[in-house]
C-alpha cells in the first residue's frame, strides 16, 4: 500500500453567526480554499483526480453535490470531480480519510479534501427542520424506537452526561473555556495562523470592502468572573453557551498526494497520514467517541498518547475534550494549545480539515513530529487521525 502526504492545507477564518462571512455563499467560500491550495503548489488545474467535501446541512444553498459545485466554481478544469460528504462534526475530517484511502489504494494521485458549512444562511438543524414542516418524516424510524425507546438523541444532553460520567465540574468547564480564548488570542496576536489562513475579501454594510483574516469569535478580554456569570443549558447542567462551540461559518483545504504526483509536480512533502480510525459508539450519551477512537487509533499506530506531540480534540463542548484527556491520561498542554471551538467556531462541515490544518502547520512550527485529531460526531461516531510531520524530501 502506498502513503498518502500532506501538500498544502488552508482554511478561511471563521465568521461569527450573521458576521463577515455570512454574506458569502458556500460555495464561493469552498472555492476560495480550492484555489489558494492551486496557487501555493502550481499544480495544473486538470490533475486533481477529485473534490471530496463535507457538509452538514445540505439543504438550499448547500444542496445539489456542494463538492460538484465548489469545484466548478474554482479554477479546477472542468473534468475535475466532486463528492460531497456528511458524517456530521468529523465530515471533512471523512474526506480526508477517504482522499487518503484513494491515494493509499492507488487508484488515485492528487485529491482535494476539504469541507465547508454557512450556518448564517443555512442554519444547523436546516435539512430536518424542512422535513418536519412538510410532514416528510424524521430521522429515525421504528426500529430505533424500538432499540432506544424514549431516547433523545441531544448532543446538548450528552455533553452534560459526559460531563457527569467523567466528574467534570461546572469550574473545569469554564477554567477550560476562559483557556480556549487566551489560547486563540495569543495565537492570533502570535500570527500563528498568519500562514494558514486564506484572505477573504467582505463587503461591509456601509459598502466598503474589508479582507476577513482574523477569526471573529475570539473573546480577547475573556475570564472567569465573565464566564461564572453565564447560565446553564439546562437548570441542573454544568454546560453553558460559553463553554459551547459557537455558531461559524467557514471553509478550509487540505491537498493529498501519492509519492508519483510528489515526483511529477515537484510538490513539498509537509506530512504524510499515518494511521486513520473511524468508530461507532453509544448513541446518547453520542459525544465519547473520540475516546475509543484515539485508543484504537494508538492501538493500530503501536503508540502511546506520550508519544503524539499535538492533539486537536474538537470543542463541540469543553466536556468532550477534557473527558478525552482524562480517560487517556493526556497532557492538556499539548491539547488544542491554539484554541478550540470553543472561542475560533465550529463550522460543522469544515471543521476536521481546519482541525487539521491548524495542527499541520502547529507541528512544523513547533518542529515535532506526530499529531493527533479526534471528532465527535452526532449519532456517536468519531473518527480519528495521526499525522507524521516530514520535512521535505524526508520519506
Amino acid at each position: 500500500m502506498g502513503e498518502a502526504y500532506i501538500v498544502a492545507a488552508v482554511r478561511t477564518a471563521c465568521g461569527r453567526r450573521n458576521g463577515k462571512l455570512s454574506g458569502i455563499h458556500p460555495i464561493d467560500l469552498g472555492a476560495a480554499v480550492v484555489d489558494e491550495l492551486l496557487d501555493r503548489t502550481a499544480l495544473p488545474t486538470h490533475a486533481v483526480d477529485d473534490v471530496i467535501f463535507g457538509c452538514v446541512s445540505q439543504i438550499g444553498a448547500q444542496a445539489g453535490n456542494l463538492a460538484r459545485n465548489v469545484a466548478l466554481a474554482s479554477r479546477l478544469d472542468v473534468s475535475v470531480p466532486g463528492v460531497t460528504v456528511d458524517r456530521q462534526c468529523g465530515s471533512s475530517l471523512q474526506a480526508i480519510h477517504f482522499g487518503a484511502q484513494a491515494v493509499m489504494s492507488g487508484t488515485q494521485d492528487l485529491v482535494i479534501c476539504g469541507g465547508v458549512e454557512s450556518m448564517s444562511l443555512v442554519p444547523i438543524g436546516s435539512n430536518i427542520n424542512d422535513t418536519l414542516d412538510k410532514g416528510r418524516g424524521i430521522p429515525r424510524g421504528e426500529r430505533i424506537d424500538e432499540l432506544y425507546p424514549g431516547i433523545e438523541f441531544s448532543q446538548f444532553n450528552g455533553a452534560e452526561l459526559l460531563a457527569q460520567k467523567y466528574h467534570i465540574s461546572r469550574k473545569e468547564l469554564d477554567k477550560f473555556g476562559v483557556l480556549s480564548h487566551q489560547r486563540a488570542s495569543a495565537a492570533t496576536s502570535n500570527g500563528h495562523f498568519r500562514r494558514e489562513v486564506v484572505p477573504v475579501e467582505v463587503t461591509l454594510a456601509d459598502g466598503g470592502i474589508e479582507t476577513h483574516v482574523l477569526d471573529e469569535g475570539i473573546r480577547y478580554d475573556a475570564s472567569i468572573e465573565s464566564m461564572q456569570g453565564l447560565k446553564t443549558l439546562f437548570e441542573d447542567g454544568v454546560i453553558t453557551a460559553g463553554t459551547a462551540s459557537q455558531i461559524a461559518d467557514g471553509s478550509a483545504a487540505l491537498l493529498i498526494a501519492s509519492r508519483r504526483a510528489v515526483e511529477k509536480y515537484n510538490l513539498p512533502v509537509r506530512a504524510r497520514i499515518h494511521t486513520l480510525v473511524v468508530v461507532g459508539s453509544d448513541p446518547e450519551i453520542m459525544l465519547e467517541g473520540p475516546i475509543p477512537a484515539t485508543e484504537k487509533l494508538l492501538d493500530r499506530a503501536d503508540l502511546t498518547i506520550d508519544d503524539i506531540d499535538l492533539y486537536e480534540v474538537n470543542e463541540a463542548f469543553g466536556s468532550v475534550p477534557l473527558a478525552w484527556a482524562k480517560a487517556l491520561g493526556a497532557d492538556l498542554r499539548r491539547l488544542n494549545v491554539n484554541g478550540g471551538a470553543q472561542a475560533l467556531g465550529h463550522p460543522l462541515g469544515a471543521t476536521g480539515a481546519k482541525l487539521m490544518t491548524t495542527l499541520l502547520h502547529e507541528l512544523e512550527r513547533r518542529e515535532v513530529r506526530y499529531g493527533l485529531v479526534a471528532i465527535c460526531e452526532g449519532g456517536g461516531t468519531a473518527n480519528a487521525t495521526l499525522i507524521e510531520r516530514l520535512d521535505g524530501p524526508d520519506w
